[in-house]
């Protein structure tokens, strides 16, 4: 089987195992015993993407991060749908009508949870499917953020920890078991295959940052998505020009502040973000007489497929690299250890 990364919608198949293992059966014949017609019409899809194959379970991620950990743990047994496209903001996300028919034709939802898309969150729960649906990021005890006038919200971005992400692929893990158990061994093959890269990841990134200057390792950042970051490689969040959600809009006194606050750390550059527009970061560093660096940061989505941060892995590495040549450590490019 394959696994299929697709956009547009598929037929209903039934879900009970026995009839899917029939099916599986009966498909692979198809393949090795048809006429070439045949075979074409059985594998049609590819050139038509509004056909699918009926025999695998459909399991849709909200986030790119999410599709990211679970299309490395599913490797060829589920159709995997991701929504969100690299690139696009969670937070301010609006859902289209396409979105409700992919959330109802799922069997198994995996999102992020701790309210970090909050228009699918809605939609999701408001969709007439029986898909079960597994908040993958609150897997992860969150970080509790003082909003102001007492108010506390969880801390969304979990991810921001490579650890924490082999939580994350623990429970895409046992809920793909859950939903085909008769995968059982692939889902746990794969899944330990990249847990042994996040090991290595969370290792390389902490030897990265302790190459910064003790008194730079000071991060300052569009909005407040690096907090689980900063905690397990000891660099402190040192300013932010947003809180933890970007919907929120900066007014003119915060921007001062955070003016203010840069020229008094004394960080030499500060970042901007791939799912934010720079322009009110770049005129803070332009205030405050520091660099904005030239790579932005990777927060809330991987990259678009070709660029240095187009998997959850890759991305970490960009993000560290960045943030390392930045603010004056020395980078050693990450390879991984069979």
């Amino acid at each position: 089987m394959k696994l299929i990364l697709e956009i547009e919608g598929s037929n209903p198949y039934d879900k009970a195992i026995i009839s899917r293992m029939k099916r599986k059966i009966f498909f692979r014949l198809c393949l090795t015993m048809l006429m070439p017609l045949a075979l074409f019409s059985c594998t049609q899809k590819d050139s038509n993407p509004n056909i699918t194959k009926g025999d695998q379970p459909r399991v849709v991620a909200t986030s790119t991060i999410i599709a990211d950990l679970a299309q490395n743990v599913a490797g060829d047994e589920i159709q995997l749908r991701g929504i969100l496209k690299p690139g696009t903001d969670p937070h301010v996300y609006e859902p289209v009508p396409a979105d409700s028919k992919v959330l109802e034709e799922a069997d198994l939802i995996l999102y992020n949870g701790y309210n970090l898309e909050p228009g699918l969150i809605k939609l999701m729960n408001a969709s007439g499917g029986k898909a079960r649906k597994i908040p993958v990021g609150e897997t992860v005890k969150s970080l509790q953020l003082d909003k102001g006038k007492q108010e506390v919200v969880p801390d969304p971005h979990v991810w921001g920890s490579a650890e924490n992400a082999i939580a994350m692929t623990n429970a895409i893990r046992d809920a793909l078991i859950d939903l085909s158990p008769e995968d059982r061994d692939q889902f746990t093959q794969k899944a330990s295959q990249l847990n042994n890269e996040l090991k290595q990841l969370h290792s390389w990134i902490n030897q990265q940052i302790q190459t910064i200057p003790e008194n730079k390792r000071k991060l300052v950042t569009t909005h407040d998505a690096f907090q689980y970051y900063g905690r397990a490689y000891g660099i402190a969040i040192a300013g932010t020009l947003i809180g933890i959600s970007t919907e929120e809009q900066p007014s003119a006194q915060t921007v001062q502040r955070l003016v203010e606050s840069i020229k008094k750390i004394g960080v030499p550059a500060i970042f901007s973000e791939t799912t934010i527009n720079p322009a009110l970061i770049k005129t803070v560093a332009e205030e405050a007489g520091v660099e904005l660096a030239r790579n932005q940061l990777y927060s809330d989505s991987i990259g678009a497929k070709g660029s240095n941060g187009d998997s959850y892995i890759k991305m970490m590495e960009a993000n560290t690299r960045s943030i390392v040549q930045a603010l004056g450590g020395k980078y050693t490019p990450f390879q991984l250890k069979k």
